[in-house]
């Protein structure tokens, strides 16, 4: 049962952390990409399968998580000069519109919040399945992906290179893997 009737999975649903992820890739010194992810998140989905336009999304990443394969780098990252950890601690998303485009393509838009400021995003959603698991769960899976300028939120940190260019680029392309199970 990979694909049931939209209408069945309609509830709510809590993000299962262990089964899915939260990442990003950057450009670094303009000629290769440092992937990352965070490791501590929680969230909610509301889904309604017979108006998906009613669906919303509720995410909170805890920004102290954020793993590049790098302890120097990461700790940069949660500086001063980066997400100042300290005093922002967690980065929000909440939906505000989500849209059928047909099949199993969705787009949900919302607000991100980055170190206290709040901008609009969009997020371009695949459907890829629901299934019970072997523990009995009703579980649903989306992978998605969007970009945004890094600036636009106050994340302005960056060194020039001597060949030109900078060291970190302002576009950031996020990808989201879901998992999430239907609360009883």
């Amino acid at each position: 049962m990979a694909n049931p009737d939209l209408t069945a999975l309609t509830g709510e649903y809590t993000i299962d952390a262990a089964h899915s992820t939260i990442g990003f890739t950057v450009r670094h010194a303009m000629v290769t990409n440092v992937k990352g992810k965070f490791l501590d998140f929680s969230g909610s989905l509301q889904l309604d399968g017979a108006d998906p336009a009613a669906s919303k999304a509720s995410i909170d990443v805890k920004m102290d998580s954020i793993d590049t394969g790098s302890a120097d780098r990461d700790g940069h990252l949660k500086s001063a000069d980066f997400f100042k950890i300290e005093e922002f601690p967690t980065m929000t998303f909440r939906s505000t519109k989500a849209e059928s485009l047909g099949g199993v393509d969705y787009r949900i838009t919302g607000d991100l919040e980055i170190l206290g400021t709040t901008k609009p995003i969009t997020i371009d959603l695949e459907f890829n399945g629901a299934a019970k698991d072997p523990f009995g769960n009703e579980r649903v899976g989306f992978e998605g992906k969007a970009e945004i300028l890094r600036s636009e939120w106050g994340l302005t940190w960056n060194a020039a290179l001597e060949t030109g260019g900078v060291l970190v680029s302002d576009k950031i392309k996020l990808h989201f893997d879901i998992s999430a199970i239907k609360n009883a």
